[in-house]
């Protein structure tokens, strides 16, 4: 029986972190799934290499400031895990030089959560957002707010490599769902699929699955997101990023389409 263990969210010390904690609370709590908390800090060697290619000096003093600056945020981080209140966490700092200790950290997890902007390709965690979604292979969730784990999940479903993933790795977030819907673009498939080989894998799993096609003829990614307002769903679980790196994925959207649009369910992206 497949279930989620280890719910990772990276984390920088700051008040914006308690964000994506709340949303990480709500994803472990129903399966009793540990949160791995990873502080990624700057390094002073990182920081004093950079500046000296640059041409400005880097004193002791500034590397000692930077380190205070460190435990700060390591404290801040021990102060928001006490707010969270709940019972099973794991503490671990990295430094953000190539991103390998988070790299590493990731691999064991069964889901990474994000803040919206890293996602998007801003702020401090975009490279690692990256790296860790397409080199690690790791599921990334993101999300406003902490999502209702029992409502409504709907799948984006093409039969391709990217979305049969997601499909597989969301299969014990689809066992909590209250309704598990696979939406198709006909149109914009490039090869026939009705979705049935998908609702009998799922009905192996134990999950019910129907599916709802949707009918468009211009881009898919709206229509995508129009389906799952109407039928309120929480999460809409998709294959990203096909192959080659960065293209466009989901029956031709994108990614920041979905992470800008104003129509904001919780993502779950796997590639």
């Amino acid at each position: 029986m497949m279930v989620w263990t280890n719910i990772l969210v990276p984390v920088l010390g700051t008040a914006s972190d308690a964000q994506p904690l709340s949303v990480a609370k709500a994803l472990a709590a129903p399966f009793d799934a540990t949160i791995s908390v990873v502080f990624a800090s700057p390094s002073a060697s990182g920081l004093f290499n950079w500046a000296y290619e640059g041409g400005f000096g880097v004193t002791d003093v500034a590397v000692a400031a930077i380190q205070e600056e460190t435990e700060r945020g390591r404290a801040r981080c021990g102060e928001l895990l006490t707010a969270l209140d709940y019972p099973k966490t794991s503490f671990e700092t990295v430094t953000a030089d190539d991103w390998l200790g988070l790299r590493s950290a990731t691999r064991l997890a069964d889901v990474v959560v994000w803040e919206r902007s890293a996602a998007g390709g801003h702020g401090f965690f975009a490279s690692a957002f990256q790296q860790i979604l397409l080199d690690e292979r790791r599921p990334a969730f993101i999300a406003d707010r902490p999502p209702d784990v029992g409502g409504t999940i709907a799948v984006a479903w093409d039969g391709g490599r990217e979305a049969s993933r997601a499909l597989r790795r969301s299969v014990p977030l689809l066992k909590k769902a209250d309704r598990v819907v696979l939406l198709t673009v006909p149109h914009a498939m490039a090869r026939p699929c009705d979705g049935a080989r998908a609702v009998l894998y799922l009905d192996d799993q134990g999950v019910r699955a129907s599916t709802d096609v949707v009918h468009t003829h211009g881009d898919a990614s709206p229509a995508i997101l129009d389906a799952v307002r109407k039928m309120d769903a929480n999460i809409l679980v998709a294959g990203a990023f096909g192959h080659p790196r960065l293209q466009r994925f989901i029956f031709g959207g994108t990614t920041q389409y979905l992470l800008e649009s104003l129509v904001r369910p919780a993502l779950f992206l796997s590639h």
